[in-house]
């Protein structure tokens, strides 16, 4: 005889078929009143020891004869097995369906459901097979989530071919020598220069920072060269040509401009695809580069040059370094009534040095264009995604805008500089929080934001400004900007061991249109934006992150950035980023196009709707 407690978590067994299985893990109150147990009952095991409180049914429910309350939310993802006998790869989908106690929230449910997937897959002790995943899902539930009270659990193969999915590194990873030497491609020359641009590059840089063939190199160089996508410097140095901007100036200082033609907005991008974005939804446009290379002190400025053969008639293998954020390339327009400068901070890589050369570009921007009031960050970003909830799940193409996520959070950009963790698990970060004293922009796009979800999101004006700009760009055979197919918006999450699994994303809620996605039509979403390389790099710590400060969107360490910004007595800024990856915006290059201009249209919605600027007294 043994007396049972008040409650137990009873797992029983629903339906199964030749390539699925329907399990029901619930929580059962039971009489205090002794009962009569047999341990070896046929159809009955009722587990003591460490695993008290567990029961398990080996019998088949009759639950489906009668009328069952639909389950309150569901999660779907996919698991990619290998045979330890064949060694051949098969895929299994699994379902979560989920039951919630009375007493909690309808709003809390979602986070809840969340919590526990994310432990459920925890790559520290991710259940590798189907016994140790079952006990997993009932031992959280009797001792870590009260408020669940019904856990159905479906799993079905699925015989369509298997690709095992790949998860790409980031611009960071390779950087850090998590890799091999990357290929050398003309494609990747051309990106390495897309990314210092206006920095030229020389070949001496290329083979120095990535351990190439210097023939192999100028090789590269000569067939861009031939496609019109890159021009020879002086020095033997070499950049983009640009074929959007018509009117290109090359200057040593910039020229003096009348006090109307003074910027006020200034938009900083950081790769090559946003300030094309930007430029492309700015009109009256003309744009202004600053070359300087280094060398000898008898040295003259660069400038470009027509010779189509530099690249093949001699090695730059003197000693000269193009400096960090020596050169500049500033566009000059109009969105709505506003005068704006774009610029490009000029990159050579994901290092700290790279984004410190950032700051200082922001500093002399803002030097050179001292009416500028409002400051923009714009571009790609990776997104945090939501498992559960379909109202907060930001995907591949939405628009993060920077602001605060709770009124008793006055930070709408964070810095993690590290993380450590404690004996107990949790976690304790080190970070700096910025906030601007104007949160002027921040109202803009709150109140945006407001005007859609009212209209149900119909027609919002950055939708119109994407067309724009599509139409603007025209044939990019570099850089298609056109929204990628939407099965490519894959979710993947890491299970450790470099293993992954596929998760499905959430569905709207039957019935509700406020939250509703038009095709073609990023949605817009209010939260802080966030960086930093530890954090980035391991995807259940940057789920940790963003859970504790209410982070949508990481991106890749803008910091110095706004660190210049605000020590220039800037007081309103903004980061906008277009979700491009799941990650901080480097780690797959599909969706930056898109998502770029996405971040742009967003940001001409912004400044259509703030206030003309003051008339100029004369």
């Amino acid at each position: 005889m043994i007396r049972k407690t008040a409650e137990q978590i009873v797992m029983t067994p629903k339906c199964k078929s030749a390539n699925s299985t329907t399990l029901i893990i619930e929580r059962k109150k039971l009489p205090s009143e002794p009962v009569i147990a047999n341990r070896e009952q046929k159809d009955v095991h009722v587990a003591g020891g460490d695993h008290k409180g567990i029961v398990i049914n080996k019998q088949m429910t009759n639950a489906a004869n009668g009328v069952e309350k639909p389950p309150h939310l569901f999660l779907q993802f996919k698991v990619f097995l290998v045979s330890m006998q064949s060694g051949k790869h098969t895929q299994e989908q699994r379902m979560l369906n989920f039951w919630f106690a009375d007493t909690l929230q309808v709003e809390a449910r979602p986070t809840v459901a969340q919590e526990f997937f994310k432990e459920l897959v925890s790559p520290q002790e991710f259940p590798r097979d189907y016994v140790g995943f079952i006990k997993k899902i009932m031992k959280l539930v009797q001792h870590k989530y009260p408020t669940i009270n019904k856990v159905e659990v479906e799993l079905k193969q699925i015989d369509e071919p298997v690709e095992l999915p790949v998860r790409p590194l980031s611009a960071d990873e390779t950087s850090l020598g998590d890799v091999k030497i990357l290929e050398l491609t003309s494609e990747k020359i051309l990106e390495l220069i897309e990314s210092a641009y206006p920095n030229p590059l020389t070949i001496q840089d290329l083979v120095e920072d990535h351990g190439w063939d210097a023939d192999s190199v100028a090789e590269k160089l000569s067939e861009l060269q031939k496609k019109g996508l890159v021009v020879a410097m002086d020095k033997g140095a070499f950049t983009r040509v640009v074929h959007q901007d018509v009117q290109i100036q090359v200057v040593k200082q910039m020229p003096t401009m009348a006090s109307a033609k003074q910027p006020t907005i200034a938009i900083i991008t950081a790769q090559y695809c946003e300030k094309l974005a930007v430029d492309s939804l700015i009109e009256n446009k003309e744009t202004f580069v600053r070359y300087n290379t280094v060398g000898s002190e008898n040295d003259s400025e660069s400038s470009p040059t027509d010779s189509p053969n530099n690249a093949t008639a001699k090695h730059p293998r003197v000693n000269r370094r193009i400096r960090f954020g020596e050169s500049n390339v500033y566009t000059l327009g109009d969105i709505g009534a506003h005068r704006i400068v774009c610029t490009k901070l000029p990159t050579t890589g994901h290092t700290r040095e790279a984004m410190t050369a950032a700051g200082n570009t922001t500093t002399r921007l803002l030097g050179t264009f001292q009416k500028v009031d409002y400051v923009f960050l714009v571009g790609v970003g990776g997104g945090v995604p939501h498992y559960t909830d379909y109202k907060r799940h930001v995907r591949l193409g939405d628009v993060v805008v920077s602001c605060p996520a709770r009124l008793n959070n006055k930070f709408v950009y964070m810095y993690c500089e590290s993380a450590k963790m404690h004996e107990d698990g949790s976690y304790n970060f080190d970070t700096k929080e910025y906030c601007p004293s104007n949160l002027g922009l921040q109202d803009i796009a709150t109140s945006l934001k407001k005007q859609v979800n009212e209209s149900e999101g119909l027609n919002p004006p950055w939708q119109c400004y994407m067309r724009d700009g599509l139409k603007n760009l025209g044939t990019q055979s570099e850089h298609n900007f056109e929204a990628p197919p939407a099965d490519s918006d894959k979710l993947y999450m890491n299970i450790g061991e470099k293993d992954v699994i596929e998760v499905a994303h959430p569905v709207a809620p039957k019935g509700d249109s406020t939250y509703a996605r038009n095709d073609g039509c990023p949605q817009i979403h209010l939260a802080p934006v966030a960086s930093g390389r530890q954090i980035s790099r391991d995807d259940q710590l940057r789920q940790k992150f963003a859970s504790r400060f209410g982070v949508l969107a990481f991106d890749a360490e803008m910091d110095a950035v706004v660190d210049s910004i605000l020590g220039n007595c800037r007081d309103s800024f903004a980061v906008v980023r277009g979700i491009a990856d799941y990650r901080d915006g480097s780690r797959g290059k599909e969706w930056q196009p898109y998502a770029s201009l996405a971040a742009a249209s967003v940001v001409k919605a912004m400044i259509c709707a703030m206030d003309p600027p003051s008339p100029v007294k004369k």
